[in-house]
């Protein structure tokens, strides 16, 4: 194959891949935090990760709120795309020790939710700059998946003056920990 069409499908694959895992992981978010499950969006994401999430729920049960399932299925595929990028690029699967594999998957996934939040918050400060008060199903997803956390936050730093720091410290927060992440792996 040619270096243009290497490239051009290790992107697609790489994208592709990296959609569905963040679908997964935001279905996984929705149930953690309650979000309503009756929203156009909360529906679409079950309805596209049902077919590879139902089987494995027969196998491997809930604790609590926590759906293990669908964090061993973003897991599987994360470490399916590793081994799937590299034999595209090449490598030899024999020279990937598993345990780098694994730590690096669970990296990723880590990095996938801390950007679920962050792109989440940035949505939600630029719409109540834009659209306060209106309604949008999405918003209201975004909302309902950061209103814990933005909660926790708020008992600490309470509004001042009208003005809720509590994004701000949140999105600190979310890149010191994408920082530190990220020192691991390199």
């Amino acid at each position: 194959m040619s270096a243009a069409l290497v490239s051009s499908l290790l992107f697609l694959i790489q994208t592709l891949g990296a959609l569905y895992i963040m679908a997964v992981l935001l279905r996984f978010l929705l149930q953690v935090t309650h979000a309503d499950f009756y929203n156009p969006i909360s529906q679409a994401i079950v309805k596209i990760t049902s077919p590879l999430l139902n089987p494995l729920r027969k196998i491997i049960p809930g604790f609590g709120k926590v759906d293990a399932a669908s964090l061993v299925l973003a897991l599987a595929l994360q470490i399916a795309l590793i081994y799937g990028m590299s034999s595209i690029k090449g490598i030899s699967l024999s020279l990937i020790s598993f345990q780098a594999v694994l730590i690096v998957s669970l990296i990723e996934l880590a990095t996938h939710i801390l950007n679920i939040y962050l792109f989440s918050l940035v949505i939600i400060a630029i719409a109540s700059w834009v659209a306060q008060g209106s309604y949008n199903p999405g918003l209201m997803l975004l909302l309902q998946i950061t209103e814990p956390l933005s909660s926790r936050v708020r008992r600490i730093i309470p509004p001042i003056g009208g003005l809720d720091l509590s994004l701000m410290v949140i999105v600190i927060i979310i890149y010191f920990l994408k920082n530190l992440l990220a020192g691991i792996v390199y």
